[in-house]
């Protein structure tokens, strides 16, 4: 390794008015509240991006991020600062929800709104939520004729669309499913049997698009279940409010909500109604 390269991995100071700044460029972007408590993450994952770029500190980044080229990079700085952690079935009970409660409530008649189901996955990450909610849905529905079901996936971070798009998962994180629901992703492995696949038949009812939650959103509704988990808690009372108002606006009636483990309401919302740990009807 040479100095130089030494020093892009080894210079890695984070001044507090530097992670300030990031902060609020963070904050005005992604609406996502960056506390002086994360210091050691931004530091790591900012560290990561300087290295990337070429540069040797951070406050160079800094100084980049306030010069005239800085839009270009935002996105990627999104990108760097976004946690992404999931698994496929992760928080078990808003799945046995979908299966036992939401989905046969649909099926009844009257249910279906001209044969349609609308599931929006509106924090994807790398996309086992939404092949999660596919594998469910199609268990439970099988081949209907004429349904027409489509799965809305969507996130902030335009790196980790591509990983859910392609759909491919090391054996090891398929491998850590709940046995009995493994069977449902309908996975193939690939040649050298490391990777997992999943099936097409599942990618079928699934589009993932880049969105924004704090920019305006290009979907009209009507969506039968939301699943935002997980989101939340990295945003302000304020932005918590209007992201949770719109996602009511484009809910039907009956409709259901399903929040993270570690999130609630800070108040209760005048058309929603608490059910389950953490999932919400919607009532009027």
């Amino acid at each position: 390794m040479n100095a130089f390269a030494a020093q892009q991995i080894n210079d890695t100071t984070l001044t507090r008015d530097d992670l300030g700044f990031i902060a609020q460029i963070v904050y005005e972007h992604a609406g996502i509240v960056i506390r002086e408590h994360k210091e050691a993450m931004a530091r790591g994952r900012l560290s990561r991006r300087v290295k990337a770029l070429g540069m040797s500190s951070i406050a160079e980044y800094c100084a980049f991020l306030r010069g005239p080229d800085a839009a270009a990079e935002i996105p990627d700085l999104i990108n760097a600062l976004t946690t992404n952690h999931t698994a496929f079935f992760r928080e078990r009970h808003h799945f046995d929800h979908l299966r036992r409660e939401a989905l046969p409530a649909l099926l009844r008649p009257g249910g279906l709104r001209n044969g349609r189901i609308r599931i929006w996955s509106a924090a994807c990450s790398s996309g086992e939520e939404p092949y999660s909610i596919a594998a469910i849905v199609r268990d439970v529905l099988g081949d209907r004729p004429g349904l027409d079901l489509r799965i809305l996936a969507t996130d902030i971070d335009t790196d980790i669309l591509a990983r859910a798009r392609a759909g491919s998962y090391s054996r090891d994180i398929v491998e850590r499913m709940p046995p009995d629901l493994k069977p449902l992703l309908l996975h193939e492995a690939s040649r050298n049997g490391d990777d997992c696949t999943v099936s097409p038949r599942l990618k079928q009812f699934i589009t993932f698009n880049h969105l924004n939650l704090i920019e305006r959103w290009p979907m009209r509704g009507a969506f039968d279940v939301i699943f935002c988990r997980n989101v939340f808690i990295y945003f302000d009372s304020r932005t918590k409010a209007g992201i949770l108002d719109h996602f009511v606006e484009l809910m039907h009636v009956g409709g259901w909500l399903y929040l993270g483990h570690s999130e609630s309401l800070s108040q209760p919302h005048p058309r929603l109604r608490l059910i389950g740990r953490t999932i919400y009807e919607k009532t009027k």
